[in-house]
């Protein structure tokens, strides 16, 4: 019996089979597990949100000396399943009168606690709570401001550095490979916390050429 394929001219026959070996490897989307150790997480705060000299300023800027609010040095692990940040505050919410600040201000240490969650794809937090080791009216309304505000508005665009360290891994596994290898439809699904690392859930569709 003679195969139909015979009747095929090659250079037909060749585009036909890479075409099917295109298909064959545009596989369903898998499942990968990366683990980010938090010295990582670290230099992802200082190149998000600590931009300012090392400060990650919640209220005013470097030019409004009677009205800011800021973060700096912060240091981050892990506690009882959850992140772990502690950093140094420190604020003024007062009047400039001839000069001088009239108001409330204080610096101190605290630390924030949190669940990591995925939203839109960025890593952000919830449950936030946050501990100091001193107690005052002004204290309060800072521990409350920064709550809210973790809660709601900040945010870490994590998923690049994930797609790149999993196509790094990917490389060195197919360096020498006669093909192509492409990730596709990336996304960073969950996340979870260890004692050494923030673990991030990706997501990926594999194509081989």
């Amino acid at each position: 019996m003679t195969s139909c394929l015979g009747t095929i001219p090659p250079p037909l026959l060749r585009c036909a089979l890479r075409s099917l070996v295109f298909l064959v490897f545009l596989a369903p989307a898998f499942g990968a597990e990366l683990e980010l150790r938090y010295a990582a997480l670290e230099r992802i705060l200082g190149d998000q949100l600590f931009t300012q000299d090392g400060r990650h300023y919640v209220r005013g800027s470097q030019t409004t000396k009677c009205q800011y609010a800021y973060l700096e040095s912060p240091r981050v692990g892990a506690e009882n399943g959850l992140l772990r940040v502690a950093a140094r505050f420190s604020g003024r919410s007062a009047l400039d009168v001839f000069g001088r600040c009239m108001g409330l201000g204080d610096s101190f240490d605290l630390t924030l606690t949190a669940a990591p969650v995925v939203r839109n794809g960025a890593l952000a937090f919830s449950g936030v709570n946050i501990i100091t080791n001193r107690d005052s009216y002004y204290i309060r309304r800072v521990r409350e401001a920064l709550a809210r505000s973790f809660n709601k508005d900040v945010k870490l665009e994590v998923r690049d550095q994930a797609k790149r360290l999993l196509e790094q891994a990917k490389a060195q596994g197919v360096a020498k490979a006669p093909y192509q290898e492409e990730l596709a439809d990336f996304n960073l699904s969950g996340v979870r916390v260890t004692p050494d690392s923030l673990v991030l859930v990706v997501e990926f569709r594999l194509v081989i050429r």
